[in-house]
């Protein structure tokens, strides 16, 4: 899946201009319209003029007040719904520096209360011994210490007991041999402590569970809150915003987390995974 940056550009000016144009044509000063969508008027402003990216419920509520026609309403949450998507590409990343993704992730997870990780391919950093994550990066060029060193810092939000995270991993994400049987094992001793932890539940999906993850293309994807999705593919990730791909990621992580062994059933095929690597 690849996106043009410049037509999400594209879609946000004309997002801006077609509200503009509407609030215009129904006869309502930005004043009226904030009253009317209880929002304030320097959020209008900078909605109109392009400086701040409405939600789809925002949109919403403009449309209504506005009394936008059924067509014209479908047009404007469309150019609302790629506006906010954003693709974050992989090589645009390496030339701003790895380093730099780990802390705009630590601000998202600064904010953020619930969080839902599938991991059908890999473990995720925050589960991560540090030398899984060297692994994980050995193909990158240049010097990952930083990268790995902030990898491991991210990890403190685990034991923050306002924050709620469900990890949902496959077998096969679990016994991938990213690294040497015997680190693999350590692997998986980590994530058996981080099973413990209160605020945690990790689950695992063992190879041959019959249930939607066979039917259904599977991709590493994290909901936070009920915020955004963060979707990884092999070239970059897709951030999608419109509550309705947020809802439709959110019930495909309970369909799957239904399959999910938990607790001590999970901590169970983890020791003999890890005892496989260990023999």
């Amino acid at each position: 899946m690849t996106f043009e940056p410049e037509s999400l550009d594209q879609s946000r000016s004309g997002l801006a201009e077609a509200l503009r144009n509407e609030r215009k044509r129904a006869g309502l000063t930005q004043t009226r319209l904030a009253r009317l969508c209880n929002m304030s008027q320097t959020k209008i402003s900078n909605i109109e003029g392009g400086k701040l990216t409405p939600t789809i419920v925002d949109v919403e509520l403009i449309l209504e007040a506005i009394g936008a026609g059924s067509p014209l309403a479908a047009e404007i949450l469309a150019l609302a719904r790629t506006a906010n998507t954003e693709w974050q590409d992989l090589w645009a990343s390496r030339r701003r520096g790895i380093d730099k993704k780990q802390n705009d992730l630590a601000g998202l997870e600064s904010v953020t209360t619930e969080f839902r990780f599938f991991l059908p391919t890999m473990i995720t950093g925050l589960l991560a011994t540090p030398d899984y994550v060297r692994a994980s990066l050995a193909r990158n060029p240049g010097d990952m210490s930083r990268t790995v060193a902030r990898k491991i810092e991210r990890q403190k939000v685990l034991t923050d007991p306002s924050k709620f995270f469900t990890f949902l991993l496959t077998e096969q994400a679990v016994r991938w041999p990213l690294a040497s049987p015997i680190l693999m094992a350590m692997q998986i001793d980590r994530l058996i402590s981080v099973s413990r932890i209160p605020n945690v539940r990790l689950g695992v999906i063992p190879l041959g569970t019959v249930g939607p993850v066979n039917e259904t293309p599977l991709s590493v994807f994290t909901v936070y809150d009920r915020r955004l999705v963060q979707v990884e593919t092999h070239t970059g990730a897709l951030i999608l915003r419109d509550h309705r791909d947020v809802t439709a990621y959110r019930d495909d992580f309970e369909r799957y987390e239904s399959y999910a062994l938990h607790g001590d059933e999970c901590r169970e095929h983890l020791t003999e995974w890890a005892s496989r690597f260990r023999s």
